[in-house]
């Protein structure tokens, strides 16, 4: 069993508020016989079709291969919050890295959110974007930490677009006596994940991209004068593969396994609220908390709460309405009688460090993975960084290269009964406050 089909059937997105809503791209063919292109992309999502694009754009022959449909993984299934900033703040980048290339990782994040609405407006995706993210805190000492970053970022990166929220502030948009104040992100924003997701295909396709679905890869083979994607039906050799799977990547390439890791999260959907949308948030912007396993919800355009939290390690789900109903009502414990229309899960992927993984693997195959949670803007950016590469202008993949990303302790036979101890210790600690 794998993650590509322990909890979905073939083929068919899952029972989502995004699938719900959004019309899906008629489904392209399945790669039967042997296929050649100057690149091959493994992964219908964010990171492949924006590289694909790209790619296509430059005047290269692309065929991107997809196991089910397009958007069908993390990109079409995510919490859609579309946020600024690398997935680590920029005091430990600077750490990390200097100050100089801290700078430079700003940039490109700035970059990856211009990049996205961008490619929205260019190619007329209608994904319903709204500007505004809070950051939601439980305690006064992450109120100051989260005061004192956004005092950071317009100092030293001429960022000010964040603003703070002390308590009467945060609860006049958001009123749940759970937090104490926090920030509210002007500059960042959230949408409809799927929906962007397929607008990147229509738009990959339009540009020449041969795109085949329901097309699993079972290996990549890198011996012979050129690397090509195997499925069980055909393959594609090409001079560069680009692999863009993230979580569901599985063992296909084992030096991005060694430092990426598949997880699952869940999201629920209510009945349309209607005027008690107010209990909910008085202003239309996406939320996340400061829990470790964190909260993070909005309104949908018909007036639902689409609320996500709870994590899973394994590759069968739990129950998704039960994992997520009760942080949901730890926040919301008004909303007890509401009812839950919708409830899937995902598998996502991180690192050690949160960073993500930019690896050559070869001098031909290129992976980005990793994101951690912040993957509509970075992974939509990782697939621009990974174009450039190929074409040969590889400075800026190479930057986010540095960034570490060391393997999993015991590699990935050990990588999940460790996480879930580390897990169940942070979890200890939000239940306790620290």
């Amino acid at each position: 069993m794998d993650l590509l089909h322990a909890n979905d059937r073939p083929g068919v997105y899952p029972p989502s508020w995004y699938a719900a809503v959004t019309p899906p791209l008629a489904p392209f063919p399945r790669l039967e016989g042997a296929h050649r292109a100057d690149v091959a992309v493994l992964g219908g999502g964010y990171t492949g079709l924006s590289a694909a694009l790209h790619l296509a754009e430059r005047g290269l022959s692309v065929v991107l291969l997809e196991a089910h449909r397009l958007g069908f993984g993390a990109s079409g299934r995510n919490g859609g919050q579309l946020g600024s900033g690398q997935r680590l703040e920029q005091g430990d980048l600077e750490t990390a890295v200097g100050r100089d290339d801290a700078r430079r990782l700003w940039d490109l994040s700035q970059e990856a959110k211009a990049l996205v609405l961008g490619l929205i407006d260019r190619h007329g995706i209608d994904a319903g974007f709204r500007p505004g993210i809070v950051h939601a805190c439980r305690t006064e000492a992450e109120v100051r930490h989260a005061h004192g970053y956004a005092e950071t970022l317009a100092r030293d990166y001429g960022y000010d677009a964040v603003a703070p929220l002390d308590r009467d502030a945060l609860r006049a948009i958001l009123p749940s006596k759970v937090y104490v104040g926090g920030d509210i992100d002007r500059g960042a924003g959230h949408l409809n994940p799927l929906a962007y997701a397929l607008g990147l295909g229509r738009a990959a396709a339009a540009a020449g991209v041969r795109i085949f679905e329901t097309s699993q890869v079972t290996a990549i083979e890198t011996g012979g004068a050129r690397p090509r994607l195997v499925t069980a039906a055909g393959h594609v050799e090409a001079d560069h593969l680009v692999l863009g799977a993230n979580g569901y990547l599985g063992g296909l390439a084992p030096q991005v396994a060694a430092r990426v890791m598949p997880i699952n999260n869940f999201i629920v959907a209510t009945e349309p609220l209607g005027a008690r949308t107010a209990e909910v948030l008085r202003e239309d912007v996406a939320v996340a908390d400061t829990k470790f396993v964190v909260n993070y919800w909005r309104l949908s355009a018909d007036g639902r709460l689409l609320f996500g939290g709870g994590e899973s390690y394994g590759y069968r789900f739990p129950d998704i309405v039960k994992t997520v109903r009760k942080p949901m009502l730890e926040v919301y414990p008004g909303l007890a009688d509401v009812r839950i229309d919708h409830a899937w899960g995902g598998t996502l992927a991180i690192t050690m460090t949160r960073n993500p993984a930019f690896l050559r693997l070869s001098p031909r195959v290129l992976s980005a993975s990793g994101f951690s949670g912040h993957g509509v803007a970075m992974a939509t950016l990782a697939g621009r960084l990974m174009a450039e590469a190929v074409a040969g202008e590889a400075a800026r993949f190479e930057l986010m290269g540095r960034l570490a990303t060391p393997r999993f302790p015991g590699g990935p036979a050990l990588r999940t009964p460790l996480l879930a101890l580390a897990m169940s210790w942070y979890a200890l600690r939000d239940r306790l406050g620290f």
